[in-house]
């Protein structure tokens, strides 16, 4: 076993220690919708490592507090620990089921409009989680993985037929550092919109709050939780994506 399989096993094998409860990103624009009306948009993050839910200097969380000031109304933007997958699942599942009969009818699951978007292990937890709902037929419009960390037992490459499309940020170096390709299952269902290449030796960034875990044995993978200009262009992918996606809603009203 190479020094990173090791150290990322290592990693994988302490997670288990931690809990925490998830956040709803509420206020104008966004917010949890508890009638039997489902949201217009599920945008579901999922931070990196061993952060919190709502730890404000890490991207994930950065980027659900701007987008639920700017989503349309109604809009549900939620963030969880990475290792909260299965929360994150019921609550989409919860959020669709219009009808509140415990089970999602084909109806339900054909109005889903759910972005999913993380950093690190919560990067590959947004990829699992778009795996997750591909095998009970609920559609993805947009996943967003930023330097792309995958645990043992998950799959971060190839991303799902469920999903409309998908694209990836990562940076090379360190001894933690993030997936550089990422391709689709079926190239005729899902667009990859992109790998980007991010190198913080040429431009470094200056993060502020971060565990001296993270600045010390990761740095450049560290840069990547709060890098401003990669995050902002994570921002405006999502709401190209809504946008883009409202469009063809007006324009074939019948679907």
């Amino acid at each position: 076993m190479s020094r990173v399989a090791g150290f990322r096993t290592l990693l994988a094998a302490l997670l288990v220690c931690g809990t925490a409860a998830p956040m709803i990103a509420g206020g104008e624009g966004g917010g949890s919708v508890e009638s039997s009306k489902s949201p217009s948009y599920i945008l579901v993050g999922f931070v990196g490592g061993f952060v919190s839910h709502n730890n404000p200097h890490h991207g994930p969380v950065m980027v659900a507090e701007r987008l639920k000031q700017r989503s349309p109304k109604g809009t549900h933007i939620q963030v969880f620990e990475n290792r909260h997958r299965r929360e994150a699942y019921n609550t989409i599942l919860r959020l669709l089921d219009r009808n509140k009969d415990g089970s999602l009818t084909s109806a339900e699951k054909g109005q889903a409009q759910i972005i999913l978007f993380g950093q690190s292990w919560g990067a590959s937890a947004a990829v699992t989680l778009a795996n997750d709902l591909n095998r009970i037929g609920v559609p993805v419009l947009l996943t967003v993985q930023v330097d792309s960390v995958a645990k043992p037992w998950q799959h971060d490459s190839v991303i799902p037929e469920n999903v409309a499309a998908a694209v990836n940020f990562y940076q090379p170096h360190g001894l933690v550092h993030g997936r550089p390709l990422i391709r689709a299952a079926d190239d005729a269902k899902t667009q990859i919109l992109g790998n980007y290449r991010f190198d913080y030796k040429q431009a470094p960034v200056k993060c502020e709050g971060m565990a001296w875990f993270d600045r010390t044995l990761m740095p450049d993978h560290m840069q990547s939780e709060c890098d401003p200009n990669l995050w902002g262009r994570v921002e405006t992918l999502v709401q190209e994506r809504m946008q883009t996606d409202a469009s063809d809603v007006a324009a074939n009203p019948a679907q």
